[in-house]
């Protein structure tokens, strides 16, 4: 290195381009188009007739064995996220500006509808955590790493969560925690009604129409809930995220930075448990820029609608 550096300068340190080499070949992005044409039907896939990346990811693995991370998937479509919207002919492309199939019914629909109601977009998830805390890295000094040891057992602390935006106005957190003990009968997950609960306690605290976002849990179908949103079709609207596309939902950033926050972190029980979580999630509900940046990082964003006169602009 000191040798090129002395013969070359600075000009020695400029990037001569990606180490790794493409992993597809011509050949093989040919037959990967050729597949993706067919529909995710071909592939198993019944649930919902839309690509995402991590079911390309799914295909490239099970097609070529070889590894591609969502990131990855994104470049090699030439797109940020969701490429095909079914099967289609062989001549069209997958990408994402010759067929937005999901970036017009799914999302973007949220966002217009939320514009014509002045309403927030509010993106739901749930989480789990047990008495066996995540894992992560830590100084210590060579050859003196702490060990602590942990029992684990029965029982875990399950949130609902959501993210609240709206163009203008501070970001905002919710959640719902559910605790189980490990007892015969004892419900493992939300109820409907926890859900409806959710939805209701949101409504109160901001005081505005919903666009309500999440993804296709069962319980999210449920025909109570249906009917819940029925009922309240005057400030309520439920739309579901495509099937395994967790990139779209800004609720995943902020479980990560909680599960971050609860790395190494020892607890003797499920009351200290709770406690913890919390608190943690209290100190992301005062720092609205961490929530803002779960937004970000799902490449979605919040464009202000300047409606006609008369009318409240909204997002």
């Amino acid at each position: 290195m000191e040798g090129q550096m002395a013969r070359r300068g600075t000009a020695a340190l400029k990037s001569t381009g990606p180490v790794s080499r493409e992993k597809l070949s011509p050949v093989s992005w040919a037959k990967l188009e050729a597949e993706l044409n067919r529909g995710p039907l071909a592939h198993g896939f019944a649930d919902d007739q839309r690509w995402t990346l991590g079911r390309v990811k799914t295909v490239i693995g099970r097609m070529f064995h070889v590894g591609y991370t969502i990131e990855g998937v994104a470049k090699l479509l030439g797109a940020a996220w969701l490429v095909l919207a079914g099967a289609g002919t062989a001549g069209r492309r997958t990408r994402r500006d010759r067929d937005r199939g999901v970036e017009e019914r799914g999302v973007a629909a949220g966002k217009t509808t939320a514009a014509d109601l002045g309403a927030w977009i509010c993106f739901a998830d749930e989480a789990g955590q047990g008495l066996r805390p995540p894992k992560a890295r830590t100084w210590a000094p060579r050859g003196a790493r702490p060990v602590v040891h942990t029992r684990g057992g029965k029982g875990r602390v399950t949130v609902a969560g959501v993210v609240c935006f709206r163009a203008g106005e501070r970001p905002r957190l919710f959640y719902r925690l559910q605790l189980y003990r490990g007892r015969p009968g004892e419900p493992k997950s939300f109820a409907w009604q926890d859900y409806r609960d959710l939805i209701l306690t949101t409504h109160q605290q901001l005081g505005a129409p919903l666009v309500w976002c999440w993804d296709n849990l069962n319980r999210h179908h449920v025909q109570e809930l249906v009917d819940f949103a029925r009922e309240h079709d005057d400030w309520l609207r439920i739309y579901h995220l495509p099937a395994y596309a967790p990139e779209l939902n800004p609720a995943e950033g902020v479980w990560s930075l909680l599960k971050r926050a609860l790395a190494n972190f020892i607890v003797a029980d499920l009351k200290g448990l709770v406690r913890i979580v919390k608190r943690k999630l209290k100190k992301i509900q005062y720092r609205p820029h961490l929530i803002s940046g779960c937004l970000a990082g799902t490449g979605l964003t919040l464009e202000p609608c300047y409606a006609e006169e008369g009318s409240t602009n909204s997002t």
